[in-house]
């Protein structure tokens, strides 16, 4: 084999330098890249070929190699494998096809007890069931085989990604209409009152209930953090549920004021009874407009009849079935989730119920104006 000359010396730049540098001290890089930049920063050194193949435990003939490929391509090809393949694959494009099309179906067509396909199952299935569709070169697939195939596509069937159907015929209708809602909100907040705009005389609340709220009572006290030891709250794992709340609430679209309830059932009368204090909350001159889902305690004969009682006093803006997303009100459930019912112990429903009654207090002591901003939804 030919030798490398003494005389050429491997010429490296500051970045190429840098990077064959950290990659000798990398825990993660492959150790084949690892002992090639050895070489080559030994080789930039001018240390001989006994001292390099000491050091590094490679062989003279693989040093001469690595140097010659350095040299003819550069550093950075010579940290590389040269792509070969010793021979054609043996499986063919129609047998690969063949594990894709099993794959878009489910294992139970096929007699398996499984919802969904495993590498495993599938490269079973294949050595059982290939041969006989005129595959043989899958009689002898393995896992790792029917994880390049699914790769190469790619497929992914032991994994599920959800999706909502539209199942509301007028789905873009009520919609349209909740949006539009929303735009003339967003006109009225931009006057700077909005009792003294002319012809302005709706007022607009969304609403909504947030059900099944746990009071859950710690079994061991918390304990607080430790600077230096334990930095985080330690709690038990032991809890004792004591029961649960529903959370109605109304957001004024307007000015960010909430007005909410906590009871421990969600029945029309409930309902019956936010919508009373939305009555008395605002003046007597306004409509007022609540955007809502379609909850049958929204819509039963109690809360009709209590409607009625009070004629044109409330307007009705239902979002689409499965839709409640477009209801404002979500976002304050989430700030909700996220700021004081996060993580919350209680020792009663009833310290439950008030605590939720004083973040509400505290969220309308610092209210926010929640505005929809995007009005171009192509659903």
């Amino acid at each position: 084999m030919p030798r490398v000359s003494k005389k050429p010396k491997l010429h490296l730049s500051t970045e190429q330098l840098s990077r064959l540098e950290k990659i000798t001290k990398s825990r993660t890089a492959p150790l084949r890249e690892v002992k090639r930049a050895q070489v080559l920063l030994k080789k930039y050194h001018e240390e001989p070929i006994t001292v390099i193949q000491k050091t590094t435990g490679v062989s003279r003939e693989t040093i001469y190699k690595y140097i010659e490929k350095a040299l003819a391509l550069g550093p950075e090809e010579a940290l590389k494998d040269k792509y070969h393949r010793p021979k054609e694959p043996i499986i063919t494009e129609s047998a690969k096809m063949w594990v894709i099309n099993i794959a878009c179906t489910k294992p139970k067509d096929y007699n398996y007890a499984a919802e969904l396909w495993t590498q495993s199952l599938l490269a079973k299935h294949a050595r059982e069931c290939a041969p006989k569709e005129g595959h043989a070169c899958l009689a002898r697939a393995a896992k790792a085989t029917i994880h390049r195939i699914l790769k190469e596509h790619p497929v992914q069937p032991h994994k599920i990604r959800y999706y909502l159907e539209k199942r509301d015929p007028e789905f873009k209708r009520k919609m349209e209409e909740v949006l539009i809602v929303y735009q003339e909100v967003n006109l009225q907040n931009k006057q700077d009152n909005l009792k003294e705009t002319p012809g302005s005389r709706i007022i607009t609340v969304s609403v909504d209930e947030k059900p099944g709220v746990q009071a859950i009572k710690n079994i061991a006290p918390d304990l607080p953090p430790l600077p230096g030891k334990c930095p985080q709250v330690l709690r038990d794992y032991e809890y004792k549920r004591l029961g649960t709340v529903s959370i109605l609430a109304a957001l004024d679209l307007h000015t960010g004021h909430v007005i909410a309830q906590v009871h421990d059932r969600h029945r029309s009368k409930e309902f019956i009874e936010l919508l009373k204090e939305l009555d008395t909350y605002y003046p007597t001159e306004y409509t007022i407009r609540i955007i809502l889902d379609n909850h049958s305690a929204h819509i039963s004969k109690e809360t009709m009849r209590y409607l009625s009682s009070r004629p044109n006093r409330f307007i009705y803006v239902h979002t689409p079935k499965h839709g409640s997303w477009l209801n404002l009100v979500e976002v304050l459930f989430g700030k909700m989730a996220r700021t004081f019912l996060k993580h919350i112990r209680v020792d009663s429903v009833t310290e439950l119920r008030n605590r939720i009654l004083k973040g509400v207090a505290e969220i309308n002591s610092s209210p926010v104006v929640f505005q929809w901003k995007k009005f171009d939804l192509t659903l």
